[in-house]
């Protein structure tokens, strides 16, 4: 299908906007190709995020998940291969394996990078639990903050320690720009979410948490931290978007964590953090005026390996790239969407 005729289903405005958004990636990194649009029928909406491309159909949504890289809110400039496939059948993985605890939007898997599933309308706000000091939580704690989104962390802990217990530091999901952190009163008090819903959010978070720090620890993994999106259809709240993905989650090995605690050295870990720490020893952190690094072939190579790497450790079995062109996954997404109609 020609690029051009998949626009047909748009708006001059959507065309517009589209266009603006691959092009000017295109023209900025000069590295990123034009990503071609799939069209399918009875298509009402195009969405296209940081990794993800969303399209809109009926009551469904069909998610493509790419090879785009983001890091501190910005898109880099090259593709990583296999890194959509890695994300789409982790997330599949997780999200049956945890469908007994709540809902979730996810009812096909059609293709490597393709998955189909109910739409939601989505609460403006992300669960993020964490089970260690580590990260945006640790950077709190020593500036000398001890109340993160209203959780309180304890004095005297280490980098990468434990919390006593697992604690929800929500953020707002944002449309543009930076994620901010908000506390469940200013949660509630924003109509984000009510008090009740704030609850059943927190309890599907620290039980989903539980649920994938148990398969962590059964590859010789720790699940440090994550997060949750969820939505609603009626009065039925889901599960929404991916989970325990290298994208939303961060993963220590078990192997030696105490050990290394003990002598206050770095921990290994397994998520893409190490794309965040490349960034910023070369003075990015995604702030104005700062220059994406640039990105060689052998170092797109790494995190592409570093991701196979992720799912093989967190799956447990071997990753097998499923290279599939762009009709074969259009074909399989359309045999999906009848047979759900059926």
């Amino acid at each position: 299908m020609l690029f051009f005729l998949k626009f047909s289903f748009l708006s001059k405005e959507q065309i517009i906007e589209t266009l603006r958004i691959h092009y000017s990636l295109y023209f900025r990194t000069f590295t990123f190709s034009i990503m071609s649009l799939f069209s399918f029928p009875g298509q009402t909406a195009f969405y296209s995020g940081k990794v993800r491309d969303v399209y809109t159909i009926s009551e469904r949504l069909v998610m493509i998940a790419s090879d785009r890289i983001s890091a501190f809110d910005v898109i880099l400039p090259k593709l990583i291969p296999y890194k959509g496939q890695v994300l789409n059948q982790i997330a599949a993985y997780m999200l049956k394996a945890t469908r007994d605890i709540c809902p979730n939007w996810l009812e096909a898997v059609p293709a490597p990078i393709a998955s189909i599933g109910k739409k939601c309308v989505p609460f403006k706000i992300e669960m993020v639990v964490r089970g260690n000091l580590t990260g945006h939580a640790w950077r709190t704690y020593a500036s000398g903050e001890r109340d993160l989104c209203g959780a309180v962390m304890a004095d005297d802990m280490k980098e990468n320690d434990y919390f006593p217990t697992p604690i929800i530091t929500p953020s707002t999901k944002a449309e543009t720009g930076h994620d901010e952190d908000i506390s469940p009163k200013e949660i509630i008090t924003n109509r984000l979410a009510t008090e009740t819903e704030w609850e059943k959010l927190s309890e599907y978070a620290y039980q989903l948490f539980e649920r994938g720090k148990e398969i962590a620890a059964a590859r010789g993994l720790i699940l440090v931290d994550t997060k949750y999106e969820f939505g609603k259809i009626g009065d039925t709240m889901y599960l929404m978007d991916e989970i325990h993905t290298p994208d939303s989650s961060r993963y220590f090995y078990a192997d030696g964590f105490e050990e290394r605690q003990i002598r206050d050295e770095k921990q290994k870990q397994l998520s893409k953090e190490f794309v965040r720490e490349w960034l910023i020893s070369n003075n990015f952190m995604g702030k104005e005026g700062q220059s994406v690094p640039e990105m060689n072939d052998e170092w797109v190579k790494t995190i592409s390996q570093r991701y196979i790497e992720l799912y093989e450790g967190v799956i447990g079995e071997r990753f097998i790239p499923e290279p599939l062109s762009e009709n074969e996954v259009y074909d399989r997404i359309i045999s999906s969407l009848g047979k759900l109609k059926e």
